[in-house]
């Protein structure tokens, strides 16, 4: 799980717990957990260096969870060239054709879901998710990401999965401040029939 810590907030902070499951309540792991209090999002520090590799013809992670003002490096190690490209609203860029031990960089400036393809091999696919809030992580084994230090006021939690049925992918629900757990049932559709190799 990887939370994103974020500067100094006066909000009082209390543990939150958020669990995620599928229709038949099996834990589902990978859900992007994201708190937004209604006295606005505390950003989480912004920037840092972030490595999307290219190997045996997938993208490693195929999930990557960043602040907003990340750099991503995206090394290519097949002996193939690859075309990295995105056509997400968040970011929207192209990397054309580099080869083995090349890498390129790319500036995530804009908050949101970022879907990665490459141009020569349809079966490679990843997501980075960019995010504005301080509190976020993704879900572990047991469907779960548990907040330390939650705000304590009324808050928004949005749960976001590359699967999910839902507009945007997203689904969402209030909590009150006093509240220290939340959870979710959502419907995913099947993967790709390609599977990816780390997810």
């Amino acid at each position: 799980m990887l939370a994103l810590a974020g500067a100094a907030a006066p909000l009082a902070a209390v543990p939150l717990s958020v669990r995620v499951v599928d229709a038949a309540g099996k834990p589902v792991r990978d859900a992007v957990v994201t708190l937004y209090p209604s006295s606005g999002a505390r950003p989480g520090r912004p920037g840092g260096r972030y490595v999307v590799s290219q190997k045996n013809l997938q993208f490693h992670p195929f999930l990557t969870l960043v602040p907003i003002g990340a750099d991503i490096s995206f090394p290519n190690f097949d002996p193939t060239k690859h075309h990295v490209y995105s056509f997400s609203a968040a970011k929207r860029f192209e990397l054309k054709l580099f080869a083995k031990d090349q890498s390129r960089t790319v500036h995530f400036d804009k908050p949101g879901v970022v879907a990665l393809g490459c141009n020569i091999h349809d079966g490679m696919s990843a997501f980075i998710v960019v995010t504005d809030s301080a509190w976020t992580a993704r879900t572990n084994a047991q469907g779960l990401v548990n907040f330390a230090d939650a705000p304590n006021a009324p808050s928004r939690i949005t749960v976001w999965h590359p699967y999910l049925r839902a507009p945007g992918g997203v689904v969402q629900q209030a909590v009150g401040g006093s509240q220290r757990s939340a959870s979710f049932s959502i419907r995913l559709r099947p993967p790709p029939s390609m599977p990816m190799a780390d997810y």
